[in-house]
């Protein structure tokens, strides 16, 4: 069994061009969850857009939360998306409500058998996943339940 819950040979996450991102990258690398909130009217957000959605300020920071959320949806993957996943599946993907940060929602994959039960509204914790293969080492976010 691999140490990763994903097999190796996938292509690596990478922050965005921008750099926007890069505070949630390097937080995961360091075991830290970091969702950007805005500095004006205090509104969380994910993907980390310039703009606040809320109050349009240009203005926002990084604030730890604990990587504790609820599952508002969730798919058993049957088919491979990438040539390297076809021994994986099936396994799932879960959309997880951070109620901490305002209700964020962040994807990932639920770990554990793939045929277990899953339902709406299921607490899950966050995992750290590192992966530091390759030239560029990278840390995933998964989720297993509570």
């Amino acid at each position: 069994m691999s140490a990763t819950y994903l097999p190796p040979g996938l292509p690596g996450p990478a922050p965005a061009r921008d750099g926007l991102d890069a505070p949630f990258w390097d937080g995961l690398r360091e075991e830290k969850l970091l969702l950007k909130r805005c500095s004006d009217c205090h509104a969380w957000q994910w993907g980390a857009d310039w703009l606040c959605h809320d109050c349009h300020s240009f203005e926002h920071t990084f604030c730890a939360v604990e990587p504790r959320g609820l599952i508002y949806s969730y798919e058993r993957v049957w088919h491979p998306t990438h040539r390297v996943l076809a021994e994986a599946c099936p396994y799932l993907v879960v959309l997880v409500e951070i109620p901490e940060a305002g209700g964020v929602r962040l994807v990932g994959n639920l770990l554990g058998d793939a045929a277990q039960e899953v339902s709406i509204g299921q607490a899950v914790e966050g995992v750290f996943e590192h992966h530091s293969e390759g030239p560029a080492p990278f840390t995933l976010l998964q989720w297993r339940s509570v």
